[in-house]
């Protein structure tokens, strides 16, 4: 036997096992919403400064100078809930409008 085809079977044999899998929730999108879901997704402190659109070492004094931003603290690590802070500021933008 040729190894040849033997390994192209197997890769038919795959492809076709996960197309049927993902032909199993075709007709439920509900399943792929829950995916996108941003209320708990948690960004790192590293990377809060493309989220916010400002610069590294601001994003550093963040918690200094808002207490009241709302971050948890795992490990000694410093995470932002993406769906709160995105709250947060929409707030802040609103009350300086005022």
């Amino acid at each position: 036997m040729d190894w040849n085809y033997f390994i192209l079977a197997l890769g038919i044999a795959a492809a076709g096992y996960f197309i049927g899998e993902g032909l199993k929730n075709f007709k439920r999108p509900d399943v792929l919403d829950s995916l996108d879901d941003d209320d708990y997704e948690l960004i790192n402190e590293r990377d809060v400064h493309y989220f916010m659109g400002i610069s590294k070492e601001d994003a550093k004094s963040l918690i200094q100078e808002h207490p009241d931003i709302p971050h948890i603290l795992i490990n000694g690590k410093v995470y932002y809930p993406k769906a709160q802070l995105r709250e947060w500021l929409l707030n802040l933008g609103m009350e300086q409008q005022k």
